[in-house]
């Protein structure tokens, strides 16, 4: 039978059953708890978002203040330096989604200065001029100029926080020991004195505090090495980054390494990734809990509308058709709080940027340190699958929820709910 002839019936009661009741103070307490998980799910929705999003924030603001230091594709030469990187530069460059290469060598030492300080670094030589088509770190100098990395001059820029650990300013002097155990000419150990004529901020601490700039001929000879370690690349899009490097391994001559940033730093990126879904778990059950109070609200439901199940049952409805009508109940308040909560969810998380500062002059306190945390914006990265995403777990969750309260509606036997109305 229909009430209707857009809806079936099991839509219309449905639909009813959702309203506000006003007959009764029972009703309208059974619609005010529908209210609440209605609510709830809205706000496990919304505060999923906004937080997925700042986490996204700070992973791409990481990865992008990573990326300023480090290349999106590095070579190797297998077997030793590599003598002629310029010809091998030349054929990385014939990839269109390549925008730079720069040669390089790394090796790690030990910093000392005065005497009385001691840090361990990461030395990397370059060539000044080449640096800036694969890095951004020349345009990130505090103090000095990479330009003064000259050739034999056995100059050195380091990082912000390792000067500062150090206590030297640019014009001073540190003394470099090789952990690898290298030597200048002559087998003498590999001890050096370099000025400082240089401080940067990558912005990233891994990086101002542990690594150092010399040029790339001093590195080299430092090392006992006849050319660079390898290249490192910039590619145009760094999320192509993969597809690059195996473009690359099947396009290059030559017996070649070639790894992109993601395996450069894959315990970084597996612990992201695994903070992540951990973090998505966790604030998925601020959602169900709010699910499973559909629970309640849905018992409370059937035990008041029971004498409405036995008529609909009298008049030939379905077992079927009563647990329709609330399972429909329930995916209407699930449905209806998913999409609250997506569209606060989303609107807060665009506009981040305004509201922190604003609740930050409100309060007149300040969430990022930048002496801390290197960054004094809350970052906010909004991704339409991840929204997607919760959208779908929160729904499923509703509609989980449902299944016993329509089950146990769909058992109401006609004769028993009747016999005391």
């Amino acid at each position: 039978m229909s009430f209707s002839r857009n809806l079936p019936f099991e839509w219309l009661v449905g639909l009813r059953y959702t309203r506000a009741g006003k007959r009764s103070g029972r009703n309208s307490f059974i619609s005010f708890i529908s209210a609440i998980s209605m609510a709830g799910i809205g706000l496990g929705v919304a505060a999923l978002i906004i937080v997925l999003s700042v986490y996204n924030g700070f992973q791409k603001e990481v990865t992008a203040r990573m990326l300023s230091v480090l290349g999106h594709v590095e070579i190797y030469q297998m077997g030793g330096p590599m003598t002629d990187w310029r010809a091998t530069a030349r054929a990385a460059l014939k990839n269109p989604e390549v925008r730079g290469a720069a040669p390089f060598v790394e090796t790690q030492a030990l910093l000392a200065h005065g005497g009385d300080v001691l840090r361990p670094a990461v030395i990397r030589g370059i060539l000044p001029d080449e640096e800036p088509k694969v890095s951004d770190v020349v345009r990130q100098v505090r103090e000095g100029s990479f330009a003064d990395l000259k050739p034999g001059a056995f100059n050195i820029v380091l990082g912000v926080e390792l000067a500062k650990a150090l206590e030297v300013k640019v014009g001073g002097k540190v003394a470099m020991a090789l952990a690898e155990g290298g030597g200048l000419a002559g087998g003498a150990p590999g001890m050096r004195t370099f000025t400082v004529v240089g401080i940067f901020e990558a912005g990233h601490n891994e990086f101002d505090s542990a690594l150092a700039y010399v040029h790339l001929e001093d590195g080299e000879q430092l090392l006992r090495l006849a050319g660079p370690f390898g290249l490192r690349l910039k590619v145009r899009d760094m999320q192509q980054a993969l597809d690059v490097a195996q473009q690359l391994k099947g396009s290059m001559p030559g017996e070649l390494l070639i790894r992109d940033w993601s395996k450069l730093n894959t315990t970084w990126f597996a612990a992201v990734q695994t903070q992540k879904h951990m973090m998505f778990v966790i604030l998925t059950l601020i959602i169900a809990v709010a699910a499973f109070n559909l629970v309640a609200t849905l018992v409370m439901t059937v035990t008041d509308k029971q004498a409405d199940i036995a008529i609909l049952r009298t008049l030939g409805a379905s077992p079927r058709s009563i647990m329709k009508v609330f399972m429909i109940q329930g995916a209407l308040v699930g449905v209806l709080g998913t999409m609250l909560g997506v569209a606060g969810g989303v609107a807060i998380a665009l506009n981040v940027d305004v509201i922190v500062p604003a609740i930050e002059a409100v309060l007149g306190v300040k969430f990022l340190a930048k002496d801390i945390y290197f960054i004094s914006a809350v970052p906010s990265d909004l991704r339409w699958p991840d929204v997607a995403a919760i959208g779908v777990t929160a729904v499923g969750l509703a509609l989980l929820a449902t299944i016993y309260p329509s089950w146990w509606a769909a058992r109401v036997k006609p004769a028993d709910a009747l016999r005391y109305e």
